[in-house]
């Protein structure tokens, strides 16, 4: 079996892994070689909901999700027509809990430059006719959020990385990763290519082909449940988005009319080869009733359909970018907490910096996020939902 040489190989072809050589090629790094052992974004980004909000928890992650919306919006106009729309974002709740940590968050989150603010209940019912008001206590808006199509960023990404020269093989078996003298390999499906630096983005899988190339990082795979659902009245492509703070549920707009549900992360860690890939009945009745109960005219919509996804979460929610301790020329970006396509763009970027210009800049734009920062035995430990209101490790919200 011959072996091609690459300066960079990217593990995965979901929009963290495209967006990573799209952007090492842009940055003069080549030749950049990508692999994929099913087709593009046919993991979790290919599941993903594509809400795309800057009220989270952390500064780092709200400075990435800005520089992935600027991208997205670039990218989409360039080669996706339609896969990044500006739409809002709402977050609500009725429980003086969780309006008590909402307020100090929004606060925070105009200290940090994002464009949102309280705005009056009752107001809610302008941006979403459907939803019932009379208990809330408190609601925040970011009209300068978004919704993407994943699948459809993932492709652009991978098109405008091949017009770079970014070589992707699609379809291959599943490979691994393995250390060759100076040089790291991945080999896999009959094939095996060469180069000195690696970039695992290959996200529930990336648990796999860190620990079988002897550098294990505490990731834990779980599963998320999403649905599509039919109301009577079409739902307008410019609704806002929202999060329910007192059921867990969030919404988007999809296409036709239609909305996305979904309702956040499993508690026991999933094997990605073998998951149930549908959603469960209990599940659906659950996004049913809460909405039914907020939001009473989509009451009577009828289910298109329901699914599965796997993510990767980390201790402190936080993702891994970056160089692998003790291995010196792998790197990895994963470990979003399910919220990957938030960040890629942005995080991809910084990756690539750092792989190209090895400067202390760039270093330090991922400093937070740095691999190593869990020294000694990698131990088990529960999947934790990154999109809450507060930071540690255990958020009341």
């Amino acid at each position: 079996m011959s072996t091609e040489r690459a300066e960079a190989i990217v593990v995965g072809a979901g929009i963290a892994g495209a967006a990573t050589a799209f952007h090492l090629a842009k940055r003069g790094l080549g030749p950049v070689l990508g692999v994929e052992a099913r087709t593009p974004a046919a993991g979790a980004t290919g599941r993903a909901a594509g809400i795309v909000s800057e009220q989270l928890w952390d500064r780092w992650d709200v400075e990435v999700v800005r520089e992935s919306k600027v991208e997205y919006a670039a990218l989409a106009a360039r080669a996706a027509p339609g896969a990044y729309r500006v739409n809002g974002f709402l977050r609500w709740t009725a429980v003086e809990r969780a309006a008590a940590a909402l307020r100090p968050r929004v606060e925070e989150l105009r200290a940090w430059g994002v464009d949102v603010s309280l705005i009056p209940p009752d107001r809610l019912a302008d941006l979403l006719p459907a939803v019932r008001t009379d208990d809330l206590l408190e609601v925040a808006y970011a009209p300068g959020d978004a919704v993407v199509a994943p699948s459809d960023l993932a492709e652009a990404y991978l098109a405008e990385g091949r017009r770079l020269g970014v070589d992707w093989r699609l379809g291959l078996t599943a490979g691994r990763v393995v250390r060759r003298g100076s040089r790291w390999a991945w080999e896999g499906g009959g094939a095996s290519f060469e180069a000195p630096s690696v970039v695992i983005a290959a996200g529930a899988w990336s648990k796999r082909l860190l620990a079988e190339a002897g550098h294990p990082l505490p990731l834990t795979p779980y599963r998320t449940q999403a649905a599509t659902l039919v109301p009577s009245e079409a739902v307008p492509g410019s609704t806002p988005s929202f999060d329910d703070l007192d059921t867990g549920i969030y919404a988007r707009p999809e296409e036709q009319g239609r909305f996305l549900a979904g309702d956040g992360t499993e508690d026991v860690e999933t094997d990605p080869e073998r998951f149930p890939p549908g959603g469960d009945p209990e599940f659906v009745a659950h996004v049913a009733e809460s909405l039914g109960e907020r939001l009473p005219a989509w009451a009577d919509a009828h289910l298109a359909r329901a699914w599965a996804g796997v993510c990767v979460s980390t201790p402190d929610r936080r993702p891994f970018i970056g160089p692998v301790p003790g291995a010196e020329g792998l790197h990895v970006i994963t470990g979003f907490n399910g919220f990957g396509v938030m960040r890629a763009g942005g995080a991809a970027a910084r990756l690539a910096e750092l792989l190209a210009d090895r400067g202390s800049r760039a270093r330090e734009r991922l400093r937070s996020v740095e691999p190593g920062r869990f020294p000694g035995e990698v131990r088990p430990f529960p999947p934790r939902d990154g999109f809450t209101l507060q930071a540690g490790d255990a958020p009341e919200y």
